[in-house]
């Protein structure tokens, strides 16, 4: 792959892994309760959905994602209704004023690693992503390598947007002190997630 690839592929990409989206705004949210390293932890279940989601993409599987209705159909509407699912969730959750640090045990952990798989593996324009944005500057010569290198590129950026994200949830941190404020954040995110799903519900599947 020449360096001349490289250059047009690393800052589209980056500019796809820091668009605003469920995952983002997840790990702003549980950044600005749980702490930094909360959300980049919380992450590593963002990260595995990617892995899977790039070996689909390689292997070819992707293209019947895109060529199939029906098969669009059903990943769409069942990640939209988690994301709907967990909005709600978000927006009748208790305004607890948490202590000087929550604490964040391993099932706490565990949660939060959760909810970021479920969030990327059910949108299924994440996928395409890899099956029609990777393409473009894949070697044919080399195929495994080139998917192995752009993988692991858009990995690295993704845990840059994800670090800045959570840096950004923390900056709401004051926000957390008072219990208005705490209502305040789990009513943005609890809608902001809530509108994600009623966009990804009505989203077309992309045409070739």
């Amino acid at each position: 792959m020449s360096l001349e690839t490289l250059l047009l592929f690393v800052p589209a990409c980056f500019a796809l892994n820091m668009a605003f989206g469920p995952n983002n705004l997840l790990s702003m949210t549980i950044a600005a309760q749980n702490g930094l390293l909360a959300a980049v932890l919380a992450a590593s279940g963002r990260l595995a959905a990617f892995v899977l989601m790039i070996a689909v993409a390689a292997l070819g599987m992707g293209a019947l994602l895109m060529a199939s209705e029906i098969a669009f159909m059903v990943v769409k509407l069942l990640g939209a209704a988690y994301l709907v699912w967990l909005g709600i969730k978000i927006l009748r959750s208790d305004a607890e004023l948490p202590s000087e640090r929550p604490e964040l045990g391993k099932n706490g952990l565990r949660t939060f690693i959760r909810r970021e798989f479920l969030v990327a593996i059910g949108n299924p324009k994440a996928i395409l992503i890899f099956t029609a944005f990777f393409p473009q500057f894949v070697v044919p010569g080399d195929y495994w390598i080139s998917f192995l290198v752009l993988g692991t590129i858009f990995l690295a950026l993704e845990l840059v947007a994800i670090a800045l994200y959570a840096f950004a949830g923390t900056r709401l941190s004051r926000m957390m002190r008072n219990a208005r404020g705490l209502r305040w954040i789990n009513r943005i995110s609890g809608g902001t997630m809530i509108v994600f799903g009623a966009l990804l519900a009505t989203a077309r599947r992309p045409t070739a």
